[in-house]
């Protein structure tokens, strides 16, 4: 499992902003391949958050190398690879 921490770079709203379809479309598309479990914005908004499932790290770079926020250089990802050993949470 993967926690993704997007941080907005300094001045980019306005260009998130409008990306924010494809970003959308991009999310959509890996919430319904099962990659993405759970996804939101930090709050203030500095950033966004994503609870992921993938087979390797390698395999979670290679999804968010398609996210049109970091391909333009709006975000920064950090990726926190954990194994859950307890959750409240049915099917994770």
């Amino acid at each position: 499992m993967f926690v993704l921490l997007l941080t907005y770079q300094d001045g980019v709203l306005d260009r998130l902003d409008a990306l924010l379809p494809e970003h959308y479309e991009y999310v959509d598309r890996n919430i319904a391949a099962g990659v993405f479990l759970l996804t939101g914005r930090r709050v203030p908004r500095t950033g966004g958050v994503i609870l992921a499932r993938a087979d390797s790290r390698e395999t979670i770079e290679k999804v968010i190398a398609e996210d049109p926020f970091l391909r333009t250089g709006a975000v920064t990802y950090d990726v926190i690879e954990f194994e859950p050993t307890r959750s409240a949470l049915q099917g994770l």
